[in-house]
């Protein structure tokens, strides 16, 4: 019998910092729901608008898996790794933080708003050597099929993460419907819609809705009008 757990985008909490409006789906900084700890070893997602110039300056994180998708905009990033990039909208970004690391991300553009997603994982290995990976994702690919950009070996061009789990993207049109078959036994399936509507399961998600299933080998994505989906499988322990 599957299991479900429904986050409905109003129900997310909220930082507003005027340079930094954050909505956090699980606890994360001053916003705390012991419900709400995670999705098996999906520990933080955050739907974050950054101000133009502006951003979050140098700080540490350790024993992570951090990955950056820009929904509109481009975001700039520097870390101890030497690594100086900037991120824009159908790239993706990974971070280890491993061992330990500091970075900081910064809004790229002095005129427009940057709108990300930033998501943390927990490793599957600890205190690995940090390190730092981005690619492009032609969006064709992703036109009414399913697009893996993480996984954990090197398959269709994906980027590599220390966890065995698997993020898939989708732009679908309005009717679309294909079978999500999990990869991995024990691993469950949390959904979160970029923007659209659409049908996971028999559930209906509408933007920036989120939904955890788990206990399924396989779940059927429903596109119930034009939509964006952010398909994230993880071990639930």
């Amino acid at each position: 019998m599957s299991q479900k757990v429904m986050h409905k985008a109003a129900t997310r909490g909220r930082a507003n910092h005027g340079w930094l409006d954050s909505h956090h789906t699980f606890s994360f900084a001053q916003y705390y729901n012991p419900e709400r700890m995670g999705f098996g070893l999906l520990r933080v997602l955050n739907d974050d608008v950054v101000a133009p110039g502006m951003g979050f300056g140098t700080h540490p994180h350790d024993n992570m898996e951090i990955v950056s998708i820009p929904i509109k905009g481009s975001l700039a990033h520097q870390d101890s790794t030497g690594t100086k990039e900037v991120i824009q909208t159908n790239e993706v970004q990974i971070m280890s933080a491993g061992s330990g690391l500091t970075h900081s991300e910064f809004n790229a553009s002095k005129a427009d708003p940057v709108n990300f997603l930033q998501i943390w994982v927990f490793p599957k290995e600890r205190d690995i050597t940090p390190r730092y990976e981005q690619k492009t994702f032609r969006p064709e690919d992703r036109q009414n099929r399913l697009q893996t950009v993480i996984a954990p070996e090197k398959q269709e061009g994906a980027l590599w993460i220390n966890q065995d789990a698997w993020f898939t993207l989708g732009t679908l049109k309005s009717g679309f419907s294909e079978e999500y078959t999990l990869h991995k036994q024990g691993n469950g399936l949390y959904a979160f819609v970029i923007d659209g509507e659409v049908e996971i399961d028999g559930e209906k998600l509408s933007k920036r809705d989120g939904m955890g299933i788990s206990d399924v080998s396989s779940v059927t994505v429903k596109a119930s009008g034009d939509a964006e989906v952010l398909l994230m499988e993880v071990p639930m322990k």
